[in-house]
């Protein structure tokens, strides 16, 4: 090496470093561009819009799931019913109906009531 290079040594600054501020507590220290200023109109604005048809689709979806369980319960309904339509329609049901609910007899046959020791019966389930 030279003696010159040793005598000055020469300090190496990057163009672009900045030192760097220190931090302030208060809200004055954030600058708001022109750009970032429309840039946050904008997407408010898209907010704002948003808001509605997604509340109503929600809206639509919570209603959708409560049709979906009424229309369940209202098919489990609709099966009982037809059950008990086939069951109206078999001629043995309709006469055990008619010999419990009723009491009635075929022509000939005698009817018999058994009372309980405590004096009431219970009545059938028709």
């Amino acid at each position: 090496m030279s003696a010159r290079a040793e005598a000055h040594p020469v300090r190496i600054r990057p163009a672009l470093a900045r030192p760097v501020p220190a931090h302030r507590g208060h809200l004055g220290s954030v600058r708001l561009t022109a750009r970032a200023g429309v840039l946050l109109m904008i997407v408010l604005i898209l907010t704002a819009f948003g808001v509605s048809p997604l509340r109503a689709y929600l809206g639509q979806r919570s209603q959708l799931a409560q049709l979906d369980r009424e229309a369940s319960q209202l098919e489990h309904q609709n099966a009982k019913l037809q059950q008990q339509i086939a069951q109206l329609n078999d001629p043995a049901y309709l006469e055990q109906l008619a010999r419990q609910c009723l009491g009635m007899v075929r022509p000939g046959e005698t009817a018999f009531v058994v009372v309980p020791k405590h004096g009431t019966r219970t009545p059938p389930r028709c």
